[in-house]
């Protein structure tokens, strides 16, 4: 049975999106059995692609996308192993709508698996910026991915 992660921001087109093709990439350069999703914690662009800045920084550091954005239903939880809030907004939504302790603890912020991230582990809504701040929220995804990757696969040895 594949290990499952989901990402979870606010409209599921920039950052949860480009976590989940930056980390889909690492997993399948491993082969690990890691199924990767992503989606949001309101419901303005269910059903729109990805924003299309966050397309073009994954293009220029060599990732890929096809999505597809949706919002994230409380019914889901028991579907996660790690659900991955990108701030700490989300990660209160997300624990609000948890059914109990045991879906609680599988919410965590992505920058937790970042050693650097120091105390502000909030990757910023680039939606309202340039070019810079989405380059910025693949810089911080990508400094987490190593930390994610270890956690994924101390997740795999004990299933």
């Amino acid at each position: 049975m594949p290990y499952r992660v989901t990402f979870v921001c606010t409209g599921n087109i920039c950052r949860s999106p480009m976590a989940e093709a930056i980390l889909r990439h690492h997993v399948e350069e491993e082969g690990l059995d890691v199924e990767v999703d992503s989606s949001g914690t309101g419901n303005w662009h269910v059903g729109d692609g990805a924003d299309e800045r966050t397309i073009a920084a994954l293009d220029r550091a060599g990732y890929r996308s096809a999505h597809v954005a949706r919002q994230f239903e409380d019914s889901w939880f028991d579907r996660y192993d790690l659900i991955l809030a990108l701030d700490e907004g989300h990660r209160r939504a997300l624990r609000s709508m948890a059914p109990d302790d045991e879906a609680r603890a599988r919410i965590r912020l992505l920058r937790e698996f970042d050693p650097e991230a120091g105390v502000d582990l909030d990757v910023p809504d680039p939606y309202y910026g340039g070019r810079a701040d989405f380059d910025l929220v693949l810089e911080q995804v990508e400094a987490a991915i190593p930390g994610l990757l270890e956690e994924i696969r101390a997740g795999l040895k004990a299933a």
